[in-house]
């Protein structure tokens, strides 16, 4: 069996600034791909604009670039991309693989986050609707390279779900399955939130006759009020000047063990230290670390 070159990705959400969770999480993906000699894309996920912070995809570049994080190609960006994701979804609609669902989220609180079908053969118009996909009942199970064995019953976990939104918005669910297969992806290293996406990932994949990358979730980093750090709670944006020793404070949280000193050297330095040494084994198999922990 042949195995493909390695490609990795990172692909921020602009709502918001990197903080340290993000960093983690770019971190790990650089240097996955780094170690393995592979390449490492940026893709930009501008799927909801109404949640967009002015600037932030610029400042995210640029953060990137101080932080020594350098990608390959051009970045993408998912704003470009609608035609090819309406094109699918036109097919999916063709084949009565997805329909139109009027549910508002009211009508939908009871069921906690699980659709119960209810539009499923009420044969709707697709204007002023979401797009759902129809789920199989069966249970799709994968390897992650971190948290070891994931299962999820996509019927009874999950239900159909939403691949375009009520207000015509492109669901990342779906996009995020058509872009990786897109860019020739191998390799998804990303956070621990998204390891409950997976499944459905999977059964896309399966569906659209698309390869299935290798996945590593690796754990998020929480506040002391247990919360993740994220730009929703308004976790501090990353300090330019503190790059290094954020670095080398990231790679701790990735279980592995760098030098102390490394944090008082140059940025490439820390990174040059840290695809030497990368282990992906020794990250903790946890979903949340808390931030107080790496002090």
């Amino acid at each position: 069996m042949t195995t493909l070159p390695y490609i990795g990705r990172f692909a921020p959400t602009p709502s918001g600034y990197l903080h340290f969770g993000s960093l983690v999480a770019a971190l790990a993906s650089w240097l996955d791909a780094r170690a393995a000699g592979g390449r490492w894309l940026l893709r930009m996920e501008d799927l909801d604009p109404p949640r967009e912070v002015a600037g932030a995809p610029a400042a995210i570049l640029k953060t990137l670039e101080r932080y020594g994080l350098q990608w390959d190609g051009e970045v993408v960006y998912q704003s470009e991309r609608h035609a090819a994701y309406q094109q699918v979804i036109d097919r999916l609609l063709a084949q009565g693989l997805a329909y139109a669902c009027t549910c508002s989220r009211k009508q939908l609180e009871p069921y906690q986050g699980i659709y119960p079908g209810t539009c499923r053969n009420a044969g709707h118009s697709t204007q002023d609707a979401a797009i759902r996909l129809r789920v199989p009942e069966l249970r799709y199970r994968f390897e992650d390279r971190v948290q070891g064995t994931y299962a999820q019953h996509l019927g009874s976990e999950s239900g159909d779900f939403v691949i375009r939104r009520r207000d015509g918005l492109y669901a990342y669910q779906l996009a995020v399955v058509l872009d990786d297969a897109w860019q020739g992806v191998t390799d998804i290293v990303r956070g621990a939130d998204l390891l409950d996406s997976t499944p459905r990932h999977l059964y896309l994949q399966e569906l659209l006759g698309l390869p299935q990358p290798r996945y590593l979730h690796v754990p998020l980093i929480t506040q002391p009020d247990g919360n993740k750090l994220g730009k929703s709670y308004r976790s501090p944006p990353l300090d330019a000047d503190q790059a290094a020793p954020l670095l080398v404070r990231a790679l701790r949280a990735l279980g592995q063990r760098p030098e102390a000193d490394l944090a008082h050297g140059s940025v490439d330095d820390v990174l040059r230290w840290g695809v030497e040494h990368w282990d992906s084994g020794a990250i903790p198999p946890v979903r949340t670390v808390a931030e107080a922990q790496l002090e």
